[in-house]
């Protein structure tokens, strides 16, 4: 069985973060640690809410605990979301490092959480640029949505080759596999919304509908994230981890819309994860 570390936000009420990561984890049959960095009432998207982020001190304290069972060589992956503070990005940047240590072959996932379109950055001063600087030259993976994308490269994205460009200075940086989480580019269908993968083998592009959802849910970017990691570690295979968490997070947000909720329905949809009645077929685009 593979192990992934899981170092990200948690609400009680909905599905972002670790509540969005860990289960379609343990439903494609990985087990999952979950470090929580927040523990809030709901997520912010509500405006309101309670509870509090954790220090980077006590997400080390965690950390060093977990390390003391001896269990670090035993994990395959290290998925990192909402960091929350420079601090804290330092601990978590430093636990994938310590896990790669302890097993060479484990691969550490960031999804590089600082805004979106329309809302521009939401996180502490100071965490982009250090995402910018330390998390994307040491990530294997990284799951950035377009406007995290523009961000990192440096460059606006507006077509496919844009992105291309995009993706190709990022792993310039270090990333070995870069994941556009949500294009919309000029160049393209505006009835339906893409997923770029990036790496050494090549480039791939999926295409799926979008999805009248309003408000959009929260969550859907840590959701198809891990989603990518659980199928890239049993596949290895970028373009057919693309294709499956393609089907999957489409099958959420199919059930989001059919109930008519803001938040992501994971647990309705779990099968879906698994045998999913809809595909999407990956395009070779390099």
């Amino acid at each position: 069985m593979q192990t992934v570390i899981s170092i990200q936000s948690h609400v009680a009420y909905g599905y972002v973060g670790n509540r969005a990561a860990v289960f379609p984890l343990q439903r494609l049959g990985l087990d999952a640690t979950a470090v929580n960095t927040v523990q809030f009432s709901n997520h912010t998207g509500y405006g309101k809410w309670t509870g509090q982020v954790f220090t980077a001190e006590h997400i080390a304290e965690i950390v060093e605990g977990i390390a003391a069972r001896g269990v670090l060589p035993a994990y395959d992956a290290v998925l990192s979301g909402y960091m929350g503070d420079v601090g804290l990005g330092r601990v978590i940047v430093e636990t994938a490092a310590r896990v790669k240590a302890a097993n060479p072959k484990a691969v550490y996932c960031c999804d590089p959480v600082m805004g979106d379109v329309g809302r521009g950055f939401f996180v502490r001063p100071g965490l982009p640029e250090f995402i910018k600087e330390h998390a994307v030259p040491v990530a294997d993976i990284l799951t950035p949505n377009q406007f995290e994308l523009e961000y990192l490269a440096d460059r606006k994205v507006e077509t496919l080759s844009d992105a291309m460009e995009a993706t190709a200075a990022l792993r310039a940086r270090g990333t070995r596999l870069v994941l556009v989480t949500s294009l919309t580019r000029a160049d393209a269908d505006p009835d339906r919304i893409e997923m770029l993968a990036d790496g050494a083998e090549g480039a791939w592009l999926v295409s799926t509908p979008r999805l009248p959802l309003d408000p959009a849910p929260n969550g859907s970017g840590d959701a198809v994230a891990a989603l990518y990691l659980a199928h890239y570690l049993k596949t290895g295979s970028p373009a057919e981890a693309l294709e499956r968490a393609a089907a999957a997070i489409y099958a959420i947000f199919q059930e989001t819309q059919r109930r008519g909720t803001r938040e992501l329905q994971l647990i309705a949809a779990q099968d879906e994860f698994v045998n999913p009645s809809r595909t999407f077929s990956a395009e070779r685009v390099r």
